[in-house]
């Protein structure tokens, strides 16, 4: 325990009603739980947890760009719920025109 080194933290109510839960469910101290959980922590890797924002941020770039080159009025499309029965009722009737 010499290579130990004292730390207080804060934590919200809620995660010290589960440090509290999941130390007498494991049999161990809260201690060692927040040990635990740093280890597993840092086993993970240093990636931080957005990733690389300069790649995300080129994906969201070419996504919108690729959209700019869709067909379109570029207005907002504007839902009603009568038109599109209609039109769906419509399709149900009357049969579309052969060329002869």
């Amino acid at each position: 325990m010499s290579d130990m080194v004292r730390k207080q933290v804060y934590i919200h109510k809620r995660q010290e009603t589960t440090l509290k839960r999941l130390a007498r469910l494991r049999g161990m101290s809260e201690a060692e739980i927040i040990r635990q959980a740093i280890d597993r922590e840092a086993a993970a890797g240093s990636t931080p947890r957005g990733g690389d924002s300069r790649a995300a941020l080129e994906e969201i770039l070419h996504f919108a760009l690729s959209r700019q080159k869709l067909p379109g009025s570029g207005e907002p499309y504007r839902w009603n719920r009568q038109r599109i029965y209609d039109e769906e009722r419509e399709g149900r009737w009357v049969s579309p025109k052969k060329d002869e």
